[in-house]
């Protein structure tokens, strides 16, 4: 008897499967992307709000106006009042008045990965809502996206099956044997001012196979493939994200030797929490390994944030203090919790920064928000400690 006549499930039955489950994507996918449309972000700042993120008062963004040294704002025909500034033009006031938090020559771009082996931790949502919050106060950003899902590419406004090419717009070709000498080839301005993306699709998910191959033959070369390619654009920003698979893979172990600062998200419930447990003995067994072959490398931070915290969930309470106590030095102070509003905005494919509209005046979102603004000051805090210049301004602060 053959398997076909043991087993009642076929492969044509699984690939009918893939097949219908693939309809399902593509019918959300045209309903976010639909033909003709491009993702455009629609924020817009009074003047009150652009005085804060600029670092000026509203008279001086006045004064400016009048002087010519800044354009005059649009305004609405029918009122008369002003439409408010969008993000890059929050930016051009930044470098009128010399308020932008770039770094300086001779402060290394902070190359940070969003790394956890374990899928459903919350690693994609950290990742966008970071470059965001980034990008919101001026910094100039890039988003590799090294997972074949796609999931951050789709958020930033490419649909991976229509818009993303492997053999042209991802990391796919760079890997590949002969293949171009730097990422610029790769890199895509997207709808927010200040981030740009390198997208993903399922055609990377190939390259694990070829950089298998080739590890047998070139070792070194595929363990920092990756890191020579970011240094071949690390000049034109100040954070680079990666955004990795959610696997122990090539791919991933490239995105460990590429970055030098880690965030591992993990959710405070026994499953995750384990799984992160296993995660960090590996990536220190990982990495001892790996630099005998490529030398070592270190970080110049690795916190643990909490994700999808749930105050109500008694067992998230328990476990997040064994986490307080197990790591009471690695540990982010601020909490990414669970969001009904997260949620709902990943669904559109969208991000919680991009909700404008009565939406925003929900305290649901303003929780919300409050979350994600202090995961993005602590990670922000973190990145400009790395940076020698920005060291008087943060001992002004009191941070240093």
């Amino acid at each position: 008897m053959t398997d076909a006549q043991t087993y009642p499930v076929t492969l044509d039955e699984i690939d009918a499967l893939a097949e219908r489950a693939d309809t399902v994507i593509k019918r959300l996918r045209e309903r976010v992307f639909a033909p003709g449309t491009q993702k455009a972000l629609d924020l817009r700042f009074n003047v009150r709000t652009a005085s804060e993120m600029v670092g000026r008062t509203e008279k001086a963004i006045r004064d400016a106006e009048a002087d010519g040294r800044l354009p005059t704002p649009d305004k609405d025909e029918t009122t008369g009042r002003r439409k408010g500034y969008a993000l890059d033009e929050v930016n051009r006031m930044r470098e009128v008045f010399g308020t932008l938090p770039r770094r300086r020559d001779g402060d290394p771009a902070t190359v940070l990965a969003v790394q956890n082996f374990k899928g459903g931790v919350g690693k994609s949502t950290v990742v966008v809502h970071l470059a965001q919050y980034l990008a919101l106060k001026g910094y100039r950003v890039c988003v590799i996206d090294c997972d074949s899902q796609g999931s951050t590419t789709s958020i930033f406004g490419l649909n991976p099956d229509v818009d993303v090419d492997e053999e042209e717009d991802t990391l796919y070709p760079f890997f590949r044997h002969g293949g171009p000498p730097s990422l610029h080839y790769a890199l895509r301005a997207t709808y927010w001012p200040n981030v740009a993306l390198i997208p993903a699709n399922l055609g990377l998910y190939d390259a694990e196979y070829e950089f298998a191959a080739r590890m047998l033959r070139e070792q070194s070369f595929v363990l920092d493939r990756l890191r020579q390619g970011i240094d071949t654009i690390s000049d034109q920003f100040d954070v680079i994200i990666l955004d990795p698979p959610p696997a122990l893979g090539m791919i991933s172990l490239s995105v460990l030797r590429a970055a030098n600062a880690l965030i591992i998200p993990a959710p405070p419930n026994n499953i995750d929490f384990g799984s992160t447990a296993h995660f960090l003995k590996m990536m220190g067994a990982t990495l001892n390994e790996l630099s005998e072959h490529g030398g070592p490398r270190g970080y110049n931070f690795v916190k643990i944030l909490a994700t999808k915290m749930n105050d109500q969930k008694s067992a998230h309470v328990a476990i997040k203090r064994v986490m307080e106590a197990v790591f009471p030095h690695d540990l982010m102070q601020s909490v990414l919790k669970d969001s009904a509003e997260i949620d709902n905005a990943t669904a559109n494919l969208m991000s919680v920064y991009e909700i404008t509209g009565p939406a925003t005046r929900t305290d649901t979102h303003k929780r919300c928000r409050v979350y994600l603004d202090a995961v993005g000051r602590e990670v922000e805090t973190l990145i400009r400690k790395t940076w020698p210049s920005h060291h008087a301004a943060l001992r002004k602060e009191g941070v240093l």
